[in-house]
C-alpha cells in the first residue's frame, strides 16, 4: 500500500504541473473519496472530493428562467457627476479666498497713503506731437522704474532718500 501512496504523490505532483491526463485525474479523484486516505494527504481531499461533488450537481428547473429576466431587464444605476460632498466645500474654499481677497483689494485702497489725482484740466493730447508722447512716456517709466527700486531698496532694509520729482520729468 505505501508504494501506491508514493504514485499517489507522483500523480499529485503531476496534477500541479497540469501534467496528468484524464484517466489520472479520474483515479486521484476515486483515490481521495476513499474514508481512509494518508494523514499528510489529507490536504489534497477537498479539492478532489469537491470536483465530485460539482460533477453531479444540477441546475434548478427556473434557472434559465431567471437569467432571461435578469437580461431582459438591465438595471441602470446613474451616478451623479459632482457629489455634493465633495462640491459644497469646494465652493465654500473657492468663496472664502474670494472674499479674503476682496477685503484685502479694499483695505489697500483704502489705506494707501498717496492716492494720486489726476488733474484734467492740466491734460493735453500728445498725439499730434509724437515727441512730446515720446516723453511723457518717458518721465512716467523713469518715475515707475524710480519707484521699484525703492521699494526694492526699502525690502533689503536700506535707506532711500526721495528723488527730486522735478529732476526725473526733465
Amino acid at each position: 500500500m505505501d508504494m501506491d501512496y508514493k504514485s499517489i504523490e507522483q500523480l499529485i505532483e503531476r496534477y500541479w504541473r497540469c501534467d496528468t491526463t484524464l484517466e489520472e485525474e479520474k483515479l486521484l479523484r476515486d483515490f481521495f473519496t476513499f474514508e481512509e486516505v494518508p494523514q499528510h494527504l489529507v490536504r489534497y481531499r477537498d479539492l478532489f472530493v469537491y470536483q465530485t461533488i460539482q460533477r453531479d450537481t444540477e441546475l434548478d428547473e427556473d434557472f434559465d428562467t431567471r437569467i432571461f429576466e435578469a437580461i431582459s431587464n438591465p438595471t441602470v444605476r446613474i451616478k451623479p457627476v459632482l457629489d455634493r460632498k465633495w462640491f459644497v466645500p469646494l465652493l465654500r474654499a473657492v468663496a472664502i479666498v474670494f472674499i479674503v481677497a476682496f477685503i484685502g483689494n479694499v483695505a489697500q485702497d483704502i489705506f494707501q497713503t498717496e492716492h494720486p489725482d489726476y488733474n484734467y484740466e492740466s491734460y493735453t493730447d500728445t498725439y499730434d506731437n509724437p515727441e512730446a508722447a515720446y516723453q511723457q512716456v518717458s518721465s512716467a517709466l523713469l518715475i515707475v522704474s524710480e519707484g521699484i527700486n525703492r521699494s526694492k531698496e526699502l525690502l533689503r532694509g536700506d535707506s532711500v532718500e526721495s528723488p527730486n520729482l522735478e529732476e526725473v520729468r526733465e
